[in-house]
């Protein structure tokens, strides 16, 4: 049997094996051999007519032939479906969560995010410039969602929340505003050595955040954010809830305001 994708040539069609047959025409006078090549020629050209008229026949009798056009007529589409908005998700605020705004704002954004997501990196000031824009209307809740591929996330993700333990909300909000601000985002794109002085810097003890970091202390805590995330549906980052209701993506900031708009409307 000849593999797939193979050319073979037979025996029968090869053309050493067509040279050894003996012509019809060995032997014949040249008036009947002219006379024998007449006829086939007579033979093929009606043949070939034949072949002609039956095909024009069939076109002109086919339903692909529009009156008096030569474009094929279009089957008659189905209706498309508009997409199917994406239900709201019940999602618990909690007390270890570090708000940022005005705690008692009538729209919540959770977002679930990744220092090392380049996407989130570009998604943070669009957010930040909706607080300032609207400053006691919405509040911002902040949870990691570290995703593996990204090396130093998850060290990253304990980080803001050992500042968070030891200097609060405005600490920790401060800390993942300069990390973003400075990665290169590229999963270590912020030297996790550099995490020491960063929490110096927003106002933390340096040694008591490196007790807390080098020891692990809040792995779980950010473990725990991820799980819940991924409960919630969070399959990327960021992935953000206003209200509950699911926001996939770094969306410019213009759409995010027209989300915004449409919920202060309800």
């Amino acid at each position: 049997m000849t593999p797939r994708g193979e050319q073979t040539e037979s025996v029968s069609t090869s053309p050493a094996a067509r040279a050894s047959k003996p012509s019809i025409f060995i032997g014949a006078s040249p008036r009947l051999t002219f006379i024998m090549g007449l006829l086939v020629g007579v033979a093929g050209v009606s043949l070939i007519g034949f072949v002609l008229a039956a095909s024009f026949a069939f076109s002109s009798k086919s339903p692909l032939a529009g009156s008096g056009s030569n474009v094929a007529q279009a089957p008659t589409a189905t209706a498309p479906t508009g997409p199917t908005a994406p239900s709201p998700v019940d999602i618990a605020i909690k007390e270890t969560d570090y708000v940022r705004g005005n705690a008692d704002a009538p729209v919540t954004i959770v977002e679930y995010s990744d220092l090392e997501c380049p996407f989130c990196k570009s998604f943070h000031p669009s957010v930040i410039q909706i607080m300032n824009e609207y400053p006691n209307q919405v509040r911002w809740i902040y949870r990691h969602f570290p995703l593996s591929f990204h090396v130093n996330a998850q060290k990253e993700a304990e980080g803001a929340e050992c500042v968070g333990k030891l200097g609060g909300a405005e600490a920790y909000w401060n800390y993942i505003d300069k990390i973003f601000e400075r990665t290169t985002s590229n999963g270590t794109g912020f030297a996790l050595t550099d995490l020491y002085p960063l929490a110096k810097e927003v106002g933390v003890s340096e040694s008591r955040f490196r007790t807390c970091l080098d020891q692990g202390e809040m792995s779980s805590k950010v473990q725990a954010d991820l799980q819940e995330g991924a409960s919630y549906g969070v399959q990327g980052t960021p992935t953000s809830f206003v209200n509950g209701t699911p926001v996939e993506g770094a969306v410019p900031y213009e759409q995010l305001k027209s989300i915004l708009d449409q919920v202060l409307a309800q």
